[in-house]
């Protein structure tokens, strides 16, 4: 058996178990690599170096800034934003969301652009009247239009401009997708506005995404907060200024709960800053107890809005909530607590207790399983109190910092980071990897995102998937397969470039309907360079031909992650989403065909 055969074999075997959906999509990847080492068709050299390429760092890179962007809440303010000015009817919110989607998912990748406004999208569609199941799926195809508007918008837009480049053409530019991205995302609006109603179901999901955007109002009315609270002003000449908020609790009396602290604006966190005069305190306890405590410190009442005041302390930039409930076999079950209490690393404070509905009171008692508890303190705190195997969690305390809190300054950090990667990438003054990685170390650097909340936020099973295929990638190249299906599709054009085009937009298209479209790309990009040498035009409309098919994976929710996103929240089923995606996908091919070759010559 030859090279060639031999290759074509793993490449049909590998196809079938993506579409067997049955081993995980890394054992597929990888184990293709290290087959492609045993039937001699790589050296080992080979087998690893796709986890050494350019593009795998660019891509995690690319991941971190990301989730700088979600985790600084800079994604959910957009939404809000958008929901604040967006107003009623129906074609307003499908174009505003749309458009919001396309233009995130340029910046932070196809899945987080879904990931951070599918709550948003359907609790507005609720809001209006609108049923989910006619805003979520376009609010997903957009996402796959936007990835076509910049190079970083996808992982396959940085593979086919690599390719082009050691094809000797040139790679892409930073904005050169936009002149596909742009036509692809405006039809895509104009068939959702037009046809949406025809061919989305009218249909009401099982289960809603959770809105986590007033979050602590709601905890303020479920615990109860607002009783026995009170706002207390700081003046110029309490012996509390100065005083860091975090050592409040312990000047307090029992009973005494110091909530946390805001700027005399009654808005901003004070967050570990000493505090200063004018600064507006929030405390629980009987009120004989605050009256006491306040007298004796100099602190005066202030009146409502208490409830916002409340909300404000609770949950904000610096100041983490999570609520837990205990557990049948947490190793807290018979200890003591109160509200006001330390936990016993003292970076949370327990802010109340509820035992069958009820609240426990200010006095200690003895903690049993099924008892919730709202804690509070430093979000670094709450995420490791949330990882307690003892301690059942409620809501993610990472999803409450995104939806929940307003813009700290870490979000503007976060922003002039991407900008100036986006500089880079524009201007071309460093390589793309280079410029992701500086970008990547300076969100650490300047402590936007911790390290480890960094290697959370890469997707791996993406930087598995694109290292783990290169190696079937080089020996589709290598061995001669690439050139032996490319001479098929280059024989049924029959001379026609245009054929061509329409042979490697199709052979795309349908592959990455059913396996990872990022593995298509790796697929076929060597097969699309091979067949644009063996027609002797250039490989730049092909190649660009690839990423816009392989962005059209729109006909199967298994396509993509962003596509399973909006299944459940929308309702539907498998075959509504050919139904919606077959226009879009012509749309996808008229555009390849006739806008393409005009841009990129043959």
């Amino acid at each position: 058996m030859s090279d060639a055969t031999l290759c074509l074999v793993i490449l049909v075997v590998v196809v079938g178990l993506f579409v067997w959906n049955r081993l995980p999509v890394e054992v597929v990847a990888l184990g293709s690599a290290l087959v492609c080492y045993a039937t001699g068709l790589l050296t080992s050299g080979q087998v690893f170096a796709g986890f050494g390429d350019p593009v795998v760092l660019f891509v995690a890179a690319l991941f971190v800034v990301s989730t700088a962007l979600e985790s600084t809440g800079l994604t959910a303010w957009a939404g809000r934003r958008l929901a604040d000015v967006v107003g009623s009817g129906r074609r307003r919110l499908l174009v505003a969301t749309m458009v919001l989607a396309a233009g995130l998912a340029a910046l932070i990748t196809v899945n987080g652009s879904v990931a951070a406004l599918l709550p948003l999208v359907v609790l507005l569609g609720v809001q209006q009247g609108q049923a989910p199941s006619r805003l979520v799926m376009p609010l997903a195809f957009a996402a796959h239009a936007g990835s076509l508007l910049l190079l970083i918008g996808s992982p396959i837009n940085l593979i086919v401009s690599e390719a082009a480049d050691e094809a000797g053409a040139g790679s892409f530019g930073f904005v050169q997708f936009a002149l596909v991205g742009v036509p692809v995302l405006a039809g895509t609006v104009a068939i959702a506005v037009l046809l949406g109603p025809r061919l989305l179901p009218l249909r009401q999901p099982a289960a809603m995404p959770a809105d986590l955007s007033r979050h602590a109002h709601t905890l303020v009315s479920h615990y109860g907060l607002a009783e026995d609270a009170a706002s207390l002003q700081l003046p110029a000449g309490s012996e509390l200024v100065g005083t860091l908020p975090a050592d409040l609790n312990t000047r307090a009396p029992d009973g005494v709960v110091v909530v946390g602290a805001l700027t005399a604006d009654g808005h901003d966190s004070r967050g570990d800053a000493p505090l200063e005069s004018g600064d507006v305190l929030i405390l629980r306890g009987a009120p004989e107890l605050v009256d006491a405590f306040a007298a004796g410190t100099g602190l005066q009442p202030l009146p409502p809005p208490l409830r916002d005041h409340l909300a404000d302390v609770l949950l904000n930039r610096d100041t983490g909530l999570v609520e837990v409930v205990v557990s049948p076999r947490s190793p807290l079950i018979g200890s003591t607590l109160f509200p006001g209490m330390n936990s016993a690393d003292g970076e949370l404070v327990i802010i109340t207790a509820r035992r069958r509905g009820r609240d426990t009171g200010p006095a200690p008692c003895t903690v049993q399983a099924g008892d919730s508890l709202l804690l509070q303190g430093s979000w670094q705190a709450v995420d490791r109190t949330s990882r307690r195997g003892d301690l059942l969690v409620v809501d993610q305390p990472a999803e409450l910092r995104r939806q929940g809190t307003g813009l700290g300054p870490d979000a503007w950090r976060a922003l002039a980071v991407l900008g100036a990667m986006v500089v880079l990438l524009a201007t071309g003054a460093v390589p793309a990897p280079v410029a992701g990685l500086l970008a990547a170390l300076a969100i650490v650097v300047c402590r936007v995102v911790r390290v480890d909340d960094a290697y959370q936020g890469v997707s791996w099973t993406t930087v598995v998937i694109v290292g783990g295929m290169f190696p079937l990638s080089v020996a589709l190249q290598q061995s001669g397969a690439g050139d032996e299906i490319a001479r098929v599709v280059v024989d049924a054009a029959s001379g026609s470039p245009y054929l061509l085009l329409l042979g490697i937009f199709v052979l795309t298209s349908v592959l990455g309907q059913f396996i990872s479209n990022m593995a298509t790309a790796l697929i076929v990009t060597p097969i699309a360079v091979s067949a644009a040498h063996d027609a002797a035009v250039s490989p730049l409309p092909l190649l660009m031909c690839v990423a816009t098919a392989a962005a059209a994976a729109l006909l199967t929710p298994v396509a993509t992650a962003a596509n399973l996103m909006v299944l459940g929240p929308g309702g539907y089923r498998f075959g509504d989403y050919w139904k919606f995606g077959a226009p879009i996908l012509l749309w996808y091919l008229a555009v390849t065909i006739g806008l393409v070759p005009l841009v990129w010559r043959f």
